[in-house]
């Protein structure tokens, strides 16, 4: 067989591979959402004259087309496991850093419009919480993410966002007395392990540490380790950041901090379903085994606990604050939370109809940055 002719069935078959592979993935059934990315997936954009000039069309369809693939897990796995034996530093947005652990650059996140829009917009409502609650009653807390807290961690010549900056900002933008340095906190303990190595949350222990003086900063005696018993639930959990790069990543293990003196509690989930216990346990069968706390997101979660505080909370949180609120239960006999995302009523009509003594805003750092629906909190 000619050179020529070897060229030819080269080509072709190439061209039934990618052409092919493009068919499968049109005509193939198509899937709402991932459970191992634990994440919506991109749909069929709509085709608009509007949508078709600004490009907005086509970086939708990229997207859908992208999650959409056929194989597509498989398909990431190979990836990433040629990269890893190419000796690669990172893949997808992810570093492939010391001691196995992932970790998210979340390029993009802190530059956009948007992450300058949410300050603005979180200032305003810390102000308006600091005058309807009164001085040490209003928190806001923006964690930052492990490519900033374990930056000895990252490859060699890594050079993610500085999130120290992005922090600042905000810091500077609230009012006095609103902002809780839980940075600070966190970077005293890189000795150990506060975030997952295949989750982008970072563990009950981290939670803990920044509970313990959040809690010390607004008037309660601080919780000590030895008021818990501290049980490992799961050691195989794979996160959100495994189901972006595949492959042979290794696990993680879920710990809960069951308090020694446990106060009765009762807890209301969108104001339909009542619980005795906030953990649910039928999560550790799933993928999305960080769903052990509180059953994951919901738009309204209600907590009333006997323990004879005159202090109520309401916190709006992201997912980083489900394995924070547990803690809450010890010095609150009210702890309500919404989570913005799914939070589709008046926040201000729900919070004024509620005796609340203090605020809390919890997020981590790109999800705030990188959240349309923090503009809820304009109105």
């Amino acid at each position: 067989m000619g050179q020529k002719r070897q060229n030819q069935i080269i080509i072709f078959l190439f061209l039934v591979l990618i052409f092919g592979m493009a068919l499968a993935s049109i005509f193939a059934p198509k899937k709402e959402f991932s459970d191992r990315e634990n994440r919506s997936l991109a749909q069929m954009p709509q085709l608009s004259l509007e949508a078709y000039f600004s490009g907005e069309f086509a970086k939708d369809y990229e997207s859908y087309i992208t999650d959409q693939f056929v194989g597509r897990d498989r398909w990431i796995g190979l990836k990433t496991g040629a990269e890893r034996a190419m000796l690669k530093q990172e893949s997808n947005d992810i570093y492939f850093a010391a001691d196995g652990y992932l970790i998210e650059k979340h390029t993009g996140s802190f530059t956009e419009k948007r992450a300058e829009d949410n300050i603005s917009y979180l200032a305003g409502f810390m102000k308006e919480m600091k005058a309807r609650y009164g001085e040490g009653r209003a928190t806001a807390m923006i964690v930052p993410n492990a490519v900033e807290i374990l930056k000895d961690k990252l490859p060699p010549f890594a050079s993610p966002y500085d999130q120290s900056v992005y922090l600042k900002k905000i810091e500077e933008a609230l009012p006095e007395g609103t902002w809780f340095d839980s940075a600070a906190v966190l970077r005293e303990h890189t000795d150990e392990e506060i975030y997952y190595r295949t989750d982008h949350h970072w563990k009950t222990l981290a939670a803990y540490y920044v509970y313990a003086a959040w809690a010390k900063e607004k008037g309660f005696e601080p919780p000590s380790l030895s008021d818990y018993e501290v049980q490992t639930v799961t050691e195989e959990f794979q996160g959100t950041i495994e189901a972006k790069v595949g492959g042979d990543v290794g696990f993680d293990s879920i710990g809960i901090f069951k308090p020694k003196k446990e106060f009765p509690y009762l807890v209301e989930y969108n104001r339909n379903e009542m619980k005795t216990d906030i953990y649910e346990w039928s999560a550790l069968e799933t993928k999305d085994k960080y769903a052990l706390f509180f059953g994951g997101n919901h738009p309204i979660v209600e907590g009333t606990v006997k323990n004879g505080s005159g202090r109520r909370l309401l916190v709006i949180k992201d997912s980083y604050a489900n394995s924070f609120l547990p803690f809450a239960f010890r010095d609150f006999s009210q702890v309500d939370f919404v989570d913005l995302r799914y939070f589709n009523e008046s926040l201000r009509e729900y919070r004024e109809g509620r005796d609340y003594t203090d605020i809390l805003f919890l997020y981590n750092a790109s999800g705030f940055a990188e959240d349309p629906n923090v503009a809820k909190l304009k109105n």
